[in-house]
């Protein structure tokens, strides 16, 4: 059977309303001003042969997951969602139980990268979000850039939690300058096997033209260093500074070290089985 392509990060989100404005408390601003819908992202996918996303409902639409959620039940085969949770809320620690009997959830995506959120890993703030997901068996995806050794302690603390580092710890403010370092403390973590990594939105971090060169190496040390099985493309779509098909290409055309099955894990196997999302040959 042909490989499954997923594509492990996308926000959509629907229009700004009076009865639903745009959360602006230490969020970032809608990466275009059209929103991306799941019609749109659907023909994107289609003309470059992605056959699943994952939605990630996007900081400014708050805590809601409502988009995701209808996307993910309008199209189950095509889409599920790493959803949001807003971790300083008490009555959120209800939520957890039951979060993924919510039909097209797989998890949860937290970002503590703005604002208040930074803290919150080290304040005791987020202490139980992290006991809660390991007992429940809630996958996480985590942002956060400047807190990556701390992401690590966390999961050495919680063996049975899963957790994604998002985008290989890339910071927006490494824009077009050196990566190693962050790399250096990324594959740090590659020695918990409850850590995986998202090879994700990896053009936003880089101000050169395709195939991006420099990205090269630095994909090579994490990939050498978690394994194909625990490294999970993405494009993050809305926020991409390339096209979508090179995003793609750069990995199933560009980076000859990668083996054809090393590309089956990275593209889309690797992801499917870490959030048991199941792959149609496996259903």
């Amino acid at each position: 059977m042909p490989m499954t392509i997923i594509d492990s990060q996308v926000h959509i989100w629907g229009p700004e309303t009076p009865d639903k404005p745009y959360f602006t408390e230490n969020a970032a601003k809608p990466h275009r001003s059209i929103p991306l819908g799941h019609k749109e992202l659907l023909q994107v996918m289609d003309a470059n042969g992605v056959h699943r996303t994952v939605c990630v409902p996007p900081t400014w639409e708050g805590f809601s997951n409502e988009e995701s959620l209808l996307a993910a039940r309008l199209h189950p085969d095509r889409f599920a969602v790493m959803g949001r949770l807003a971790i300083d809320k008490r009555e959120s620690r209800e939520l957890l139980p039951k979060w993924k009997s919510q039909p097209g959830m797989l998890g949860i995506r937290t970002a503590f990268h703005q604002g208040r959120a930074p803290a919150w890993l080290e304040d005791g703030t987020a202490d139980w979000f992290w006991d809660a997901a390991e007992r429940y068996d809630v996958p996480v995806m985590a942002l956060a850039p400047q807190a990556v050794p701390k992401l690590g302690e966390i999961a050495e603390r919680h063996p049975g939690l899963r957790l994604i580092v998002d985008h290989m710890g890339l910071s927006s403010a490494l824009r077009g300058k050196p990566l190693d370092g962050a790399i250096d403390n990324l594959v740090k973590l590659a020695r918990l096997k409850n850590v995986a990594v998202k090879v994700s939105a990896l053009p936003c971090y880089v101000e050169e033209a395709y195939p991006f060169p420099t990205l090269h190496p630095l994909i090579r040390r994490v990939v050498d260093a978690f394994g194909p099985q625990r490294c999970f493309w993405g494009t993050d779509l809305s926020h991409l500074t390339s096209t979508y098909k090179q995003c793609l290409t750069l990995f199933t055309e560009e980076l000859r070290f990668l083996s054809d099955n090393d590309k089956e894990w990275i593209l889309g196997r690797g992801i499917a089985e870490w959030l048991n999302w199941p792959l149609p040959q496996q259903a």
